[in-house]
């Protein structure tokens, strides 16, 4: 098993959920595809570049797009987060910001906007008479 891929037990949760593929042109397996969008939400790579193991590009992608648009997505996110919770797997660690610890940069806090030495920019064209 690679990094990014599901395991036999949680592609056991979520394989009921998805629909069966279309009929038509032969279909590239479900698990595979789901492989490939993981590698790509997981790395950040453009949708052009993922590893051939996960198939053609443009299935993956096309894939992705369909079950997030008819929720597909959003039923296997749910499941996977109600299952999770279920058998005790979820950390429910809550992570807060308090804003008033960030710091701006002190030209953000109105801080003169010169160069270096405060001295006012010349353009780079020839000088006016």
């Amino acid at each position: 098993m690679r990094r990014h891929e599901l395991t036999d037990q949680a592609w056991a949760v979520i394989e009921p959920l998805l629909a069966p593929p279309r009929m038509g042109r032969p279909v590239r397996d479900q698990r595979q595809v789901m492989n490939g969008i993981l590698w790509k939400l997981s790395t950040g790579a453009t949708w052009r570049d993922p590893p051939e193991h996960y198939g053609p590009w443009k299935t993956v992608y096309e894939r992705f797009r369909r079950w997030s648009a008819d929720g597909t997505s959003d039923r296997l996110l749910a499941h996977a987060q109600q299952h999770s919770d279920a058998i005790g797997a979820v950390d429910l660690t809550i992570v807060c910001v308090d804003s008033t610890i960030v710091r701006a940069h002190q030209r953000a806090a109105g801080a003169r906007k010169g160069g270096r030495t405060g001295r006012a920019r010349r353009s780079a064209g020839p000088a006016a008479d």
